[in-house]
């Protein structure tokens, strides 16, 4: 099976696609319900500041957030309202109907935490929730669209609860700003434009979501003025009572009768799922490299113990010396990344369910050895597979697609914040309810509840449980203080995106915005996927020769970055977005 055939589509998923290197160069087609695709590049400039700044994928989100700091506001009070305006102005990514990870650094306790408001499952999902009467995986789509895919979602609780903790300004008046621009109108973005063109066959599938994206039959075009009462009424009662009106009442109730209700797909979430859904404050996952730290959010989300597995073997090489060029770099980087995927793929699931070895995965001895390996020859490992540890598992089946966001704050007192939030796919299950998006999360659990071994599947699916994720928020600390806040969107490419940055900025040297703009190459496993239209296309067929299947492709990550110096800040965001950083 030709690799570019694996991108996306979980039955290719099923057929084996993570199979030893071989050379074959591809150039891949679009994905079955299209992710969130390139619409070009964008100018971006690196931005300095002195006291804050803000970035996030849309400008009127980054344009809200820095007025909340310009105010006075902190961090989380700029996260508050730069999510809320990202919910109605990239619906196709985030929202009040979706979940997020963040890692935040408060810096008058001088310390570093993190928060999983990951998406939970109803109590009535059971391990087959995604086989079909013969006991086979459903296909990714007929999981996807409509209400089985839909998780509890966890952004409107987050909010309410960091802003408790770290807020400044008075709650209501943070939602001033996206409540205005639902009720008089804000300009399609060409990305968003671009995404409901190419989901408008899933987009029409309910009247709701069709007369909003698709009016009269019409793809909203890019700069049409579109506004949205419902999600103007429900940002306002978030303003007057908290999140408590998410999860009781009549906008609960309205998420049950649209999930549970949905025509073909539809799910099983009660009000008793929303009413005892809970934020988790976890320890962060942090991992030495050179002389920083890396730190991120651990199980559910891989994508800290996967950042820190690539690190921690990239550790016993000299990447600065090797260089960006060097086709060696990439190797290491890239067999890096197929060990630490086999390793998420076998151990990462919620610890709530599941012994996760967190501790052995990131252990200097296992790196070294891992390391070892890739030192021992100058070609692609032949073959990759998961450490064996007390605790095993089987390879779980989950295509994780993107669309997601990143949010990364400074403000002046400080303080920083990383977060990635999702709904998953783009657009989501496509249900709509109250004004906005629900998640297709539970489509991020495996499939398969058992291995061909019948060993469990750590990522398999249960009732409350929280669905394995690749979203890495991340703060570098340096000396014990932050130096660098990033993350990225792109499904299970999050790692992927974000490591090549680090390792374009730390190792290299390159400033943000030039490390963030880097060209994009990375492997989840089965093949090295390289950034179309880009100069790093040429390597191609270097890497073709090390051994490594090649798939040229859009890869359309979403990074922001902020870095944290001793003359003031300096921040990127991704050219392949709409990103902006404003800062002061």
């Amino acid at each position: 099976m030709k690799s570019w055939l694996c991108i996306g589509v979980l039955a290719a998923v099923l057929s084996g696609c993570a199979a030893q290197p071989s050379a074959s160069i591809q150039t891949a087609s679009a994905d079955n319900h299209a992710p969130e695709r390139g619409t070009g590049l964008t100018e971006q400039k690196l931005v300095r500041a002195k006291q804050f700044m803000a970035a996030s994928a849309n400008p009127l989100a980054t344009e809200a957030g820095y007025a909340v700091l310009k105010r006075g506001g902190s961090a989380v009070d700029a996260m508050i309202t730069m999510q809320t305006v990202l919910g109605l102005t990239e619906p196709q990514s985030s929202g009040l109907g979706g979940g997020a990870f963040v890692v935040y650094w408060d810096n008058q306790a001088k310390k570093l935490t993190t928060f999983d408001a990951r998406e939970t499952a109803p109590q009535a999902v059971t391990p087959q929730w995604f086989l079909d009467e013969n006991g086979k995986p459903l296909g990714f789509m007929q999981a996807v669209v409509d209400g089985r895919s839909v998780g509890v979602p966890g952004v409107p609780k987050l909010l309410e609860d960091m802003h408790k903790r770290y807020g400044r300004l008075k709650w209501a008046a943070l939602f001033e700003q996206p409540i205005r621009l639902a009720e008089t109108g804000f300009t399609v973005s060409p990305r968003m434009a671009k995404s409901i063109e190419q989901n408008q066959q899933y987009l029409q599938r309910y009247p709701q979501t069709a007369a909003y994206f698709i009016p009269d039959g019409k793809p909203l075009a890019a700069g049409t003025l579109l506004k949205n009462p419902a999600f103007a009424r429900s940002v306002r009662l978030l303003a007057e009572q908290g999140s408590a009106p998410f999860y009781r009442g009549a906008l609960a109730r309205n998420i049950v009768n649209a999930v549970n209700n949905a025509a073909d797909n539809p799910g099983k979430i009660s009000l008793a799922d929303l009413k005892s859904y809970r934020v988790i404050e976890r320890t962060p996952v942090c991992a030495p490299y050179r002389e920083y730290e890396l730190c991120g959010v651990g199980a559910p989300s891989a994508g800290a113990v996967a950042l820190g597995e690539i690190f921690g073997i990239l550790q016993q090489q000299d990447m600065k010396a090797l260089g960006a060029e060097n086709i060696h770099s990439w190797r290491w980087l890239g067999d890096a990344s197929r060990i630490a995927f086999a390793d998420r793929d076998a151990y990462i699931g919620d610890p709530a369910f599941v012994k996760v070895p967190t501790e052995a995965l990131l252990s200097p001895s296992y790196l070294q050895a891992r390391a070892e390996d890739i030192r021992q020859t100058d070609k692609a490992l032949p073959s990759v597979k998961a450490g064996v540890f007390q605790t095993q598992y089987a390879q779980g089946l989950a295509p994780e697609l993107p669309s997601t966001s990143h949010i990364v704050v400074v403000d002046k007192e400080g303080n920083v914040l990383s977060m990635t939030t999702s709904i998953e796919n783009a657009f989501g299950s496509t249900l709509m309810a109250n004004g906005y998006l629900l998640n297709n999360e539970l489509t991020d659990f495996a499939f398969n509840p058992q291995g061909a071994d019948r060993k469990s599947v750590a990522n398999s699916v249960a009732g409350g449980k929280r669905p394995r994720s690749s979203m890495a928020p991340t703060i570098v600390l340096k000396n014990g203080m932050p130096y660098l806040a990033l993350g990225s969107p792109g499904g299970s490419r999050i790692i992927g995106f974000v490591a090549k940055t680090l390792v374009a900025h730390l190792d290299w040297g390159m400033d943000i915005q030039t490390a963030i703009a880097y060209p994009n190459l990375l492997n989840r496993g089965y093949a090295y996927e390289i950034e179309e239209h880009t100069a790093a296309a040429a390597k191609a067929a270097a890497l073709e020769d090390l051994g490594y299947k090649v798939q040229v492709r859009d890869l359309n990550s979403g990074v922001q970055g902020i870095v944290i110096g001793r003359d003031g800040l300096q921040g990127g965001a991704d050219p392949r977005r709409e990103g902006k950083v404003m800062g002061d």
